[in-house]
């Protein structure tokens, strides 16, 4: 395999950090799925994706030490998907239907990476990525599920990291919201458990990615 030209390690590197979706002309994108690095999506809208050899190169110029400093960062693109994890102190991007389309594009791309990446081609199982990303991997099967992440002034599920490995702590004021947000992970291949609050009252999930 040839290595990326430059203009590809941009596209590369630009690529969405959570779904691994690319932008790009239709001929750059055509030409990395030529050269294995990414692969379209089969469903409308036909999205464009990091193929684990992509997401290879990515890693591998992230752990490359910087060689002058960085120029300054550009200004976010509102475009860029994001799953909302519920703890966000403002609310950018689209909303309603056009919200819809985007998390439901970012739930089929993340089924997709699931059955390239997982030894077996499962599906219904979460994969490596999902392991190293579990707040992101988390508050997207929840969003996927249709459920409303909390907002100032909403209540809704909130997802935060945790001390312990491969988990996440998911919390949701009423006692229905909890559950709905438990049997959401179970169905995304989530493995959860209620735990008591040791302040403030309350109950809340931990929830892990299932290995089997």
């Amino acid at each position: 395999m040839k290595p990326p030209t430059a203009a590809q390690r941009r596209i590369i590197e630009a690529a969405d950090p959570e779904t691994g979706r690319l932008s790009g002309t239709q001929a750059q994108l055509t030409a990395l799925v030529r050269a294995r690095l990414a692969f379209r999506h089969p469903r409308p809208p036909h999205a464009y994706f990091l193929s684990p050899a992509g997401h290879r190169v990515r890693d591998e110029a992230a752990r490359q030490p910087a060689q002058a400093p960085p120029p300054p960062e550009p200004a976010a693109d509102p475009g860029v998907f994001t799953a909302r994890t519920g703890t966000e102190t403002s609310v950018t991007g689209s909303e309603g239907a056009a919200r819809a389309r985007e998390v439901r594009g970012a739930w089929e791309g993340l089924l997709e990476l699931r059955r390239m990446t997982n030894k077996d081609g499962a599906r219904d199982r979460p994969c490596a990525w999902e392991r190293t990303h579990l707040v992101q991997a988390a508050a997207l099967a929840l969003e996927a599920a249709g459920l409303p992440p909390a907002r100032p002034g909403r209540e809704g599920y909130e997802v935060t990291e945790t001390p312990q490995p491969e988990a996440v702590a998911v919390r949701e004021p009423s006692p229905e919201g909890l559950r709905a947000c438990a049997e959401a992970l179970e169905r995304a291949g989530w493995q959860t458990g209620e735990h008591a609050a040791q302040r403030g009252g309350g109950r809340y999930l931990l929830a892990s990615p299932r290995r089997t």
